[in-house]
């Protein structure tokens, strides 16, 4: 059996291992934490006592490969999923954006025009926007978003309710800082390729109990798992065709056919001069030079009672982003919400005190209810490492999940898989690397799970790719 050792037990590397053991492969998935997920992951907090995940990660229709994993391993149940977004104003008004049952890309017309939180001018802003994306324009790799949407005159409540919001936070980054290729492909998966492809879904369980069948998946396979294990040195060896891995905490080296390293890029660095040094090293690590990490931070906080009704929504005009009500989505139990800002540098370099202030403060904004409410408990969880940005011209810099040596394979969200920096991307990662090894071992087995295709009316307008 063609023996496979995976380095990195996050979402690349879980989907890279439970593919290809469940295609044959005698497959060893090495993790140097004690639990699976990397930055989408939770642990049991000891400042509270709870479990919680180290930042909220929503999914859209629109990723099929993290889907087909999830369904791989028995878990896509566990994903609640929406059509309707609320945004709510300080001082609590509320409006919808989402989908009706008018045809792609008509579907989440309406709404948009009645959408309170935008003004007339935001709407004709919006609307000349998706229209031009629509038409084929915002493609361009080497335009900012920032350049693209000054260039379509967009009004300040459009800049500052929806692209610097809901855009800019989704892909993590200042709207300066993203190549409009990768918005309008944000764009099309949410608001106009189909409602399935722009609905959103949110875990019901905590983020590492998705991943409890990925031990079990994997023995059952002829596979393992090993935790708390970190690999020291990689060694090829010519005459065999085979790499030899020193892995901390284990007896013996770990000799393999085929390797995969699904490290985030930043790790990958650290373990490049532990490889045989050759032209396309050189290369790669240039690559990895270029990519800088944006933040993402959490506040969690339990109340005496109920705050709000709403399982989740877009907050405006504040320095928080988004409300997760676990209490519902988990049916977890104390009146918990979890606050997420995300692509602020400035937010997570507040200290801890200041910063679980600021988010009270600005609840009370949103949700009258939680002025008179007790906090019980609160929790800041700050994801320093949490995407890798997507400023103009950084395709460049990500390789394919070939590698410069031989039986070796690269997996991460930071590869060249045309997703920005998302658990989907990490699983596209995942299936590409575990393809390309399958296609060395002679094999024909395919793991890529293709794009959802366009509804409706876009099926006759046509898909153009970012």
């Amino acid at each position: 059996m063609t023996s496979v050792a995976i380095v990195g037990g996050g979402v690349a590397g879980m989907s890279a291992a439970c593919a290809l053991a469940d295609a044959g492969y005698s497959v060893t998935l090495i993790e140097r934490r004690g639990y699976l997920g990397g930055r989408a992951s939770s642990y049991l907090h000891p400042g509270v006592n709870e479990v919680i995940d180290n930042c909220q990660h929503a999914l859209i229709g629109a990723y099929t490969n993290l889907l087909g994993f999830y369904r791989r391993i028995g878990v896509a149940d566990k994903i609640h999923w929406t059509t309707n977004y609320t945004m709510i104003e300080p001082g609590g008004r509320r409006s919808a954006l989402g989908a009706t049952s008018l045809p792609a890309p008509l579907h989440g017309l309406p709404k948009l025009l009645t959408c309170g939180a935008f003004s007339l001018a935001d709407k004709v802003s919006l609307t000349r926007a998706f229209t031009a994306i629509l038409l084929g324009s915002g493609t361009d790799p080497r335009e900012s978003l920032g350049a693209w949407l000054r260039r379509q005159r967009q009004s300040r409540g459009a800049m500052e309710r929806f692209w610097r919001l809901v855009i800019a936070s989704a892909l993590n980054s200042d709207i300066d800082q993203i190549g409009v290729n990768y918005a309008s492909m944000v764009i099309r998966g949410l608001f106009m390729d189909s409602a399935e492809a722009g609905a959103l879904g949110m875990s019901t369980v905590p983020l590492s109990d998705l991943y409890a069948p990925v031990p079990e998946f994997l023995g059952a396979r002829g596979g393992r798992l090993l935790l708390n294990a970190s690999v020291d040195t990689l060694e090829w060896n010519e005459g065999s065709r085979r790499w030899m891995l020193t892995v901390r905490g284990e007896d013996a080296p770990l000799v393999t056919d085929f390797v995969v390293l699904a490290l985030p890029f930043e790790a990958f660095a650290k373990l490049l001069p532990r490889l045989p040094a050759n032209e396309g090293s050189e290369l790669l690590t240039q690559q990895l030079s270029r990519h800088v990490h944006w933040p993402i931070s959490s506040v969690h906080l339990w109340f005496d009672r109920e705050v709000t009704d709403l399982e989740h929504a877009v907050l405006l005009d504040r320095e928080l982003h988004w409300m997760y009500n676990q209490s519902k989505l988990q049916n977890r139990p104390g009146n918990y919400i979890e606050l997420v800002q995300s692509a602020s540098r400035v937010f997570a370099a507040l200290p801890r005190e200041r910063a679980i202030e600021q988010a009270l403060a600005e609840v009370g904004e949103f949700f009258p209810e939680a002025r008179s409410a007790r906090v019980v408990k609160a929790a800041l969880i700050k994801e320093v490492r949490a995407t890798f940005g997507v400023p103009p011209g950084i395709d460049a810099a990500r390789p394919s999940a070939k590698s410069p040596w031989p039986n070796l394979f690269m997996a991460g969200d930071w590869i060249q898989t045309g997703w920005p920096s998302t658990m989907e991307s990490a699983a596209r990662s995942g299936h590409l690397a575990a393809e390309a090894l399958a296609a060395t071992a002679g094999s024909s087995s395919k793991f890529f799970e293709p794009d959802l295709k366009p509804r409706g009316l876009m099926r006759l307008i046509g898909r153009v790719a970012p």
